[in-house]
């Protein structure tokens, strides 16, 4: 594939396919704390639909609503797209699977958001879920070069991480060895994820994470 345009199949493959994971779950399993800290798997599901439904000129208008608190403008869209029930947050999700409307975000970072809330969501549950080893090196090589979105770039500065299941690889310094979604998730400041890697970097990379 080249350019960024082809990004958009995968990204609604991974809305899908996480949509399929999370079918049928009751209220109690749509209260699990996720690992997004102080949301519930339900709620993170919920920003997702949110982010599926924000062009620019929404996205501007709610930052400038909620006075350029951004954090305040993530939990307002996340509150719309709640619905009553679990089942109903599930169904507005289904509903954006295939929606090509985003805030002004880069399109791999859209895929990342994915992937990442798609493991926020299923590890807490208990859901494994293997994803296109391709899908998940392109959203490795993103978050290794840009702290645009979320902080990764800095945390990983000065190690070498090499995938065990897939060809990326990244960075000089002390080696961090790891499953790719694993490294995915440590670059992206998830802890549960740490004691899945190996290597001479990992204590520096969990002082990062948790400090």
């Amino acid at each position: 594939m080249s350019g960024r345009a082809d990004l958009w199949p995968l990204i609604h493959q991974e809305r899908a396919a996480l949509a399929d994971d999370l079918s049928g779950l009751n209220e109690e399993q749509w209260a699990t704390p996720s690992l997004c800290e102080g949301l519930t798997v339900r709620e993170v599901l919920a920003h997702l639909t949110s982010a599926a439904t924000l062009n620019g000129f929404r996205w501007l208008a709610g930052v400038v609503r909620c006075r350029f608190d951004f954090d305040a403008q993530v939990a307002m869209r996340l509150a719309e797209q709640m619905g009553t029930s679990g089942a109903e947050t599930l169904a507005r999700f289904r509903g954006v699977t295939r929606s090509t409307t985003s805030p002004p975000l880069p399109k791999p970072a859209i895929l990342g958001e994915a992937i990442v809330h798609g493991e926020d969501i299923r590890r807490p549950l208990g859901i494994v879920s293997a994803r296109p080893i391709a899908t998940l090196t392109r959203v490795a090589d993103y978050y290794q070069g840009s702290d645009q979105v979320v902080i990764a770039k800095s945390r990983v500065q000065g190690l070498r991480l090499q995938a065990t299941d897939g060809p990326f690889a990244s960075g000089t310094g002390a080696l961090v060895c790891g499953s790719t979604l694993a490294l995915i998730m440590a670059m992206t400041g998830r802890s549960a994820h740490l004691d899945e890697l190996t290597g001479d970097g990992v204590e520096i990379l969990r002082e990062r994470v948790d400090g």
